[in-house]
């Protein structure tokens, strides 16, 4: 079991001394196989006490306030503002303006979406699949900002370009929304199959949306085995666990 910087990654973009933000990785924690590592997913049959001691320690390794609150997601757009007295039935984004309130989405292939504004006044956190992606969520993320051209982002570590294989309708609902799209997409080796790249089609969104500054997206969830869980490359598999949070 590893304690160290290992077991998480710091987003790597200029946002304020007051956000603090991490995505944890697999590795560490004290899951058996097939969700060997920390995994943080309460809803993958891994044993309820293992994730709850996964997450006690990935809280510990960061120094994360008690106040996370894990959504429901559901591969659409609605996003919840924190805290509330009601949490609704599902939410795929989480915003807060408030101090030490923590916004939380887990995944393992899908692209998790780190927002915070230049005062380091507003911050949010998206599960963006591609349905997801392409239906909007990271504009209704954004919508919850006073100021979008204030606006920063990190893509965390999602599938690559070179592992995420979709069949032409994924292409063709992303062209049309917005036709520039054809440029995230390149032939498979497979008959009638295309290689998305989700972190070129968030980046067209958010760049369309009036983002300025849009950080991240080097990773591969897929290819970085050791290092990341993927729900493609191994179906029964663990979630990693992206947060940020206001620090005062």
């Amino acid at each position: 079991m590893s304690s160290d910087s290992s077991s998480y990654i710091c987003p790597t973009w200029p946002a304020p001394t007051s956000v603090r933000a991490y995505v944890s990785t697999r590795i560490g924690g004290v899951s058996n196989a097939p969700f060997d590592g920390l995994n943080l997913g309460d809803h993958v049959q891994d044993d309820p006490a293992a994730v709850r001691q996964n997450r006690q320690l990935f809280s510990s390794y960061i120094d994360m306030p008690n106040s996370v609150t894990w959504l429901n997601q559901v591969h659409e757009t609605d996003v919840v503002t924190l805290p509330c007295d009601v949490l609704p039935n599902s939410a795929d984004a989480a915003f807060s303006s408030s101090v030490k309130q923590v916004c939380a989405v887990l995944t393992a292939d899908c692209l998790p979406v780190f927002f915070c504004n230049q005062l380091g006044t507003q911050v949010a956190v998206a599960h963006a699949g591609w349905r997801g992606l392409c239906a909007g969520v990271l504009e209704s993320t954004l919508n919850q900002f006073d100021d979008v051209s204030q606006v920063m982002v990190w893509l965390g570590p999602a599938i690559g370009p070179t592992a995420f294989e979709v069949g032409g309708e994924v292409r063709e609902a992303f062209m049309s929304v917005r036709q520039e799209a054809r440029l995230a997409f390149t032939p498979s080796v497979e008959l009638e199959k295309w290689l998305g790249n989700l972190y070129l089609l968030a980046e067209q969104r958010l760049v369309a949306a009036g983002v300025t500054q849009v950080y991240g997206g080097d990773c591969c969830t897929f290819t970085e085995k050791e290092r990341f869980y993927s729900y493609r490359r191994d179906g029964k598999t663990g979630r990693m666990a992206s947060v940020i949070w206001l620090d005062g």
